[in-house]
């Protein structure tokens, strides 16, 4: 991949990494406001169900920014674009997509049916 291309990538990858650093701020600045004592149950549910539901948001981003981290080493390493099971090129079109992406379509696509054959 060019030097142009790869940097564009580089950029998208840094962006991303940025906004998903600027959510999880959010998220504990959020937490940190919300610790008002709550006397109607209800309300409390509501809380502990949306605090729930943030976090497991908040573990798919930090396993994404593990992602990120990784894609971004791969470009200062050279390896980056390169399908990690067939070591074929990865589509453009499918990095400017998912710009952490270490799987070609075709082999993302067999990993997802695999995946699916064990009930995953």
């Amino acid at each position: 991949m060019d030097p142009k291309k790869l940097e564009h990538f580089k950029n998208l990858l840094l962006e991303k990494r940025q906004r998903i650093i600027q959510e999880v701020d959010r998220t504990f600045q959020a937490l940190e406001k919300g610790t008002e004592h709550l006397s109607d149950p209800s309300d409390i549910a509501t809380m502990e169900s949306d605090l729930g539901f943030e976090l497991r948001l908040r573990d798919r981003e930090r396993k994404l920014l593990k992602k990120i981290d990784k894609a971004l080493q791969k470009i200062e390493e050279g390896s980056y674009g390169i399908c990690e099971a067939c070591g074929e090129e990865i589509e453009e079109k499918r990095l400017e997509a998912r710009p952490e992406a270490t799987l070609c379509i075709r082999c993302k696509r067999e990993q997802e049916r695999l995946e699916k054959l064990r009930g995953e």
